[in-house]
């Protein structure tokens, strides 16, 4: 456990970190298509998976998250940017800190942000569908674990848009 504004266990660290996974192996097919010689994403949700499994935090998902971000920014196309970032998040996720601070809700819902988007930009349309699906994966402890935390931090982007209506709903369930 670290010290913080309040308990937060490994195991659900590791819950969070399972959700975080969970929503971003949902888009990684996106990057992979993109950038079919570019390991860098799968290796940042494999690194998040293996902390989630029972493994250390360490700097394996430090690394890889920053890799994962570098691969983003070198692919062209939006929904591959995303699918990478969601990637590198999963494996960042594992850097949530039990400090009442709305900027640590992204640890939490940015994989799924990213996932959400790709969703929509991908079917054409603001996927309710898509969204509800990502809201099922956060089962107990991640609604518990969100709620400990002040509300997502408001924004503009679409992105932030969805983070905001991520933390509503899983927060509400």
């Amino acid at each position: 456990m670290g010290s913080g504004d309040f308990e937060l266990t490994d195991d659900e660290l590791r819950a969070v970190v399972r959700f975080a996974a969970a929503c971003a192996e949902r888009v990684l097919p996106v990057f992979e298509a993109a950038a079919p010689l570019d390991s860098r994403p799968r290796a940042a949700v494999d690194a998040a998976r293996v902390f989630a499994s029972g493994g250390a935090r360490s700097q394996l998902q430090r690394t890889t998250a920053f890799a994962a971000h570098r691969a983003a920014k070198e692919v062209e196309t939006e929904t591959a940017q995303l699918a990478a970032l969601a990637c590198g998040d999963a494996a960042g996720a594992a850097y949530l800190h039990p400090i009442a601070r709305a900027t640590q809700v992204g640890h939490i819902l940015r994989s799924a942000a990213c996932a959400a988007r790709v969703a929509e930009l991908t079917s054409g349309v603001d996927d309710a569908s898509a969204l509800d699906d990502l809201v099922a994966l956060a089962t107990d402890p991640v609604p518990d674990v969100l709620r400990r935390y002040p509300p997502a931090p408001t924004g503009s982007s679409r992105l932030a848009q969805l983070m905001q209506a991520l933390d509503t709903a899983i927060r509400d369930r």
